[in-house]
């Protein structure tokens, strides 16, 4: 299916209404897995003709995206990736873990941003990051597919290697997420040391059920957001 490419607009429109000259395309891959880490790629683009191609990593296939990321990685102005390991989010829970990660993606980066363009209705940057979310801006803004792709292609290699002691579970085919390989693997020889352990799926396992972590919510783990810079473009 034909699909429009990704732009420059939005990132036009934060040099033109705030100034800023560094600007990061960020997102990331992993939420939804039960193993894994979450993984979160920040990309500077700045304003050049992207690869051909290019579009949010969901939609391409795994040849091609993977093709793709060798390609960004050179065309980019910078990348970076950051991480947040299952302990980090049994404890922290996904939205701060979410922010770990995606901390430690833009101090990797050669230069701090500005700015960022962060992909997704909800702000889970915060202070002092100047963040401005765009639904699917995976799809639409340039830097943001860029960071799209690096971190599936790098998540999914990471997760093939973390499985190599565990065929049974399948994570080169499934990166951690629900498949009917996963569940059963999971029914018979329980949750291995890269499961997240404080989320529902142990429910449904009575077998396993006694190694789930309740979460405890700390002080501070929540965000703050006043740095969106909301959507007036």
């Amino acid at each position: 299916m034909p699909y429009e490419p990704p732009t420059h607009t939005v990132e036009r429109s934060l040099r033109a209404t705030t100034g800023a000259k560094v600007i990061a395309g960020v997102d990331e891959v992993g939420r939804g897995a039960w193993a894994g880490p979450v993984t979160v790629c920040a990309a500077v683009t700045g304003l050049r003709r992207p690869p051909l191609g290019l579009t949010d990593s969901k939609l391409l296939t795994v040849k091609r995206r993977t093709e793709l990321a060798v390609e960004l990685e050179k065309w980019v102005t910078a990348y970076a990736l950051g991480h947040a390991a299952p302990e980090e989010i049994d404890e922290l829970g996904m939205t701060a873990a979410l922010r770990l990660a995606a901390v430690r993606a833009l101090e990797g980066l050669p230069v701090r941003p500005d700015a960022v363009i962060l992909d997704g209705k909800h702000d889970y940057l915060g202070t002092p990051w100047r963040v401005r979310t765009v639904i699917k801006g995976d799809r639409s803004c340039v830097a943001v597919a860029a960071a799209s792709v690096i971190a599936k292609v790098h998540r999914d290699k990471m997760m093939a290697e973390l499985g190599a002691d565990h065929a049974d579970f399948g994570f080169a085919a499934n990166a951690g997420y629900p498949s009917p390989v996963h569940k059963a693997a999971l029914e018979e020889r329980g949750p291995t040391p890269y499961h997240r352990l404080s989320w529902a799926y142990l429910d449904a396992l009575p077998r396993w059920q006694h190694l789930k972590k309740a979460r405890v919510w700390l002080e501070g783990n929540v965000p703050q957001i006043e740095g969106q810079l909301g959507f007036d473009f």
